[in-house]
């Protein structure tokens, strides 16, 4: 009997399963896809070559993220199907068991490039459990317990804030956050975050980022006198210990009596006043922390960073496909849930 001829590792069996148009092996497939949403294709072929002395080009890795991404892109959207023809978020399901553990959200924004766009906006968010970890008050000496984030998985989607919100909200079933006893979302003053936010986690506790808040004192601080004056700093360290203590109102009131009486500066001051009076009920920084909430949206930005990092390099541009396609990779592997989804996605042949 002649033995089935094989092509690059693959046998008559492919075809019977639909699996003809594989080129390349499950395991070299997906450590192009893998390494392409670390690194620029080229730089894959490269690693790929050296390590695994893999001659493969940078095209034919390009059409691997594209077609599996896609796939992960696919799973994404029924993910999504389902978990927003569930009830209510806040609607308690038979048999559900609420959790005494935190949970928390944060969620920004970063600019990539689009071919025939320009720059847009990349939303992202992330999910983490909040846990108490000691640190020590450099100003007293003692150890404090405080919140910090841990456990992180992302979501991210290139486009409004509608698709993004449920996008959100399947990644916080998936994480169970409804169940958390309690929960809180943590991020800057954009006023698209905090309508999705009352859209689908109206009863979480609500914090505007302690860094971004004083980027607004400091920008008070400029605009009355002066970038970098030691009467600028000396307002702006002074201003801070009250912003902490939860006091934003009383600032904004004296930045609009400031603003009456300087009309040259009046809507720079009065724009930081509207923010820190629109926000300070979520800025009662010191009475959060004391509670172990986390104050910092470090977690979100430091995953912008990542997906910056291998969407915005050196003369990076972009299809809208192609980003859409390799997101979920970069994704997954910063959630790192690369492997499970993979197995997802890929139907292997039986062995």
């Amino acid at each position: 009997m002649p033995v089935p001829s094989v092509t690059k590792g693959f046998f008559p069996l492919d075809e019977q399963l639909g699996l003809k148009d594989r080129t390349w092996s499950e395991g070299v497939a997906k450590q192009c896809v893998w390494l392409s949403g670390l690194v620029p294709y080229e730089q894959v072929a490269e690693i790929l070559q050296e390590v695994g002395q893999m001659a493969i080009s940078d095209s034919s890795i390009w059409r691997l993220a594209q077609k599996w991404g896609g796939q992960l892109a696919e799973l994404e959207k029924r993910e999504q199907e389902r978990a927003n023809a569930t009830p209510d978020g806040q609607e308690i399901i038979p048999g559900e068991v609420r959790q005494e553990r935190r949970m928390g959200l944060s969620m920004d924004g970063v600019m990539i490039y689009i071919r025939g766009e320009e720059w847009k906006e990349l939303k992202l968010g992330c999910l983490f459990d909040v846990v108490q970890r000691p640190v020590l008050d450099p100003q007293t000496g003692e150890w404090n317990q405080q919140g910090r984030a841990r456990h992180n998985t992302y979501i991210s989607h290139l486009g409004g804030p509608e698709v993004f919100g449920k996008k959100v909200w399947t990644e916080a079933q998936r994480r169970h956050f409804r169940q958390s006893d309690e929960t809180e979302v943590v991020a800057d003053g954009a006023a698209w975050i905090w309508n999705l936010v009352g859209d689908y986690f109206y009863d979480s506790y609500q914090v505007v980022d302690w860094y971004h808040g004083k980027e607004h004192l400091a920008r008070a601080a400029q605009a009355l006198f002066g970038e970098g004056t030691p009467a600028a700093k000396r307002w702006l360290n002074e201003k801070e210990t009250v912003l902490y203590q939860g006091q934003a109102d009383e600032i904004a009131d004296s930045l609009e009596t400031w603003a009456e009486q300087k009309p040259a500066i009046r809507d720079e001051l009065l724009a930081e006043a509207g923010y820190l009076a629109n926000n300070h009920h979520r800025m009662n920084y010191m009475a959060i922390r004391e509670d172990g909430w986390v104050i910092g949206s470090g977690m979100v930005e430091s995953g912008g960073k990542q997906f910056k990092a291998r969407f915005t390099g050196s003369g990076m541009r972009w299809s809208r496909k192609g980003a859409e396609c390799l997101l979920p990779v970069r994704t997954a592997i910063l959630s790192e849930r690369f492997d499970k989804r993979w197995k997802t996605i890929y139907y292997s042949p039986i062995n």
